[in-house]
């Protein structure tokens, strides 16, 4: 069953089966939306302008790698690192049914829906390809429902809906960029890393999740996101809002999809390779095997300082030398040079795994390798932030 025949039915069913979601009336509604190598998601949150505080609604997380072949002549702009090509149609007809599938479980129609924010995960080679994946996410809102207006910023109080605007300063100051607090790259054109969106919204999302546990984050800090690929940003102490002086790039979770490769499922990422053994109560190994398995891992995975002049690291096209005239260090995690050693981590995975004979100690061998290896790889970050003298 399409998503139109979904909604056709619903139609039917008449209003009463759209009944909405228990949203305060004095909520902006968002709908984030991501197109990643692994996953593809709608996230619902609805921030409660009397407190500040940001709940979920709902959401929907779907494998990217379930996008539709191309068809016809649709011409292929990009892939994922799994390997699923991509067309501008083929993305924006998944973005659109991710998006309207999210909305459908938790009774909310566009109208609901204040403002949508886009971004992307998925590396591509040129800026080129960055802009299809740009106008798929775009296009995908559109044929979602979505109006052009909805996808801009509020720029005046008179653009805001009349219900939240007691609870904007429009009237008083202007939007210069700043997100969370912190501003983009000084003269940022672009042309740094891909991944600076998705570094933004993950600072701003810890400093969203820190209101909630009552958590004092606020500047100077840092964001690493650990999704497929690396991504984050550190921010200084400038009043009245940081200013953004490092960012991140390279592989992370595809350091664990690595190691599952060549298990008895060969899964295609560790997202699908977990959640199809959690009914398994895991045994661990000894310390001592994931000791060497560590010392390993390590010696393929390089964790650096970016330097100057390199123009790709990981799966990532940089631009050293704009990044410096923007005040910026870029920071990366690679898995041999530019991923060439993604296979020889499969290769430990599978030794790993085929040193036990039971499910239970084999889950608990990938397991264990996972926390371990993404723990030390937490920890080098960490050590060359301080080096570069940012911390």
């Amino acid at each position: 069953m399409s998503s139109d025949d979904v909604f056709a039915g619903s139609r039917f069913l008449g209003k009463d089966f759209m009944k909405k979601s228990k949203i305060p009336d004095s909520s902006f509604v968002v709908a984030s939306v991501e197109a990643g190598n692994t996953t593809t998601k709608c996230i619902i949150s609805a921030t409660d302008m009397k407190t500040g505080k940001t709940e979920i609604v709902g959401r929907c997380v779907r494998l990217t790698r379930e996008v539709r072949a191309p068809a016809g002549d649709e011409k292929i702009f990009g892939e994922t690192i799994g390997g699923t090509p991509l067309t501008t149609e083929s993305l924006a007809e998944f973005v659109r049914d991710t998006i309207r599938q999210a909305l459908f479980e938790n009774n909310l129609t566009v109208n609901d829906i204040h403002f949508v924010v886009r971004s992307t995960g998925v590396t591509v080679e040129t800026g080129e390809g960055l802009e299809m994946i740009i106008l798929s996410l775009a296009n995908g809102c559109l044929l979602a429902g979505f109006a052009p207006r909805k996808m801009t910023g509020y720029l005046s109080l008179e653009k805001m809906p009349e219900k939240l605007r007691a609870y904007s300063h429009l009237d008083r100051v202007y939007f210069d960029g700043a997100v969370a607090g912190v501003l983009p790259p000084a003269g940022f054109l672009g042309s740094v890393v891909s991944n600076e969106m998705e570094g933004e919204l993950a600072l701003a999302g810890l400093k969203e999740a820190g209101k909630h546990k009552d958590s004092d984050f606020r500047n100077p800090c840092i964001a690493i996101d650990m999704g497929t690929t690396l991504s984050g940003r550190i921010a200084d102490d400038s009043k009245p809002y940081a200013k953004t002086i490092g960012n991140f790039c390279g592989y992370a979770g595809a350091i664990v999809d690595a190691l599952v490769q060549k298990t008895d499922w060969s899964a295609k990422s560790a997202f699908e390779y977990f959640n199809m053994h959690q009914e398994i109560r895991p045994v661990y190994p000894s310390k001592n095997i994931i000791d060497g398995v560590l010392k390993e891992a390590m010696e393929i995975i390089r964790i650096t300082e970016i330097p100057p002049g390199r123009k790709q690291f990981g799966p990532f096209a940089v631009n050293s030398e704009e990044a410096k005239k923007a005040g910026l260090t870029l920071f990366g995690c690679d898995i041999g040079e530019n991923g060439s050693g993604l296979s020889g981590l499969a290769e430990i995975g599978a030794r790993l795994y085929g040193k036990s004979d039971t499910a239970p100690e084999r889950i608990g061998n990938i397991m264990a390798a996972a926390d371990e290896i993404m723990s030390e790889v937490t920890v080098s970050l960490i050590s060359r932030i301080r080096e570069a003298g940012l911390l």
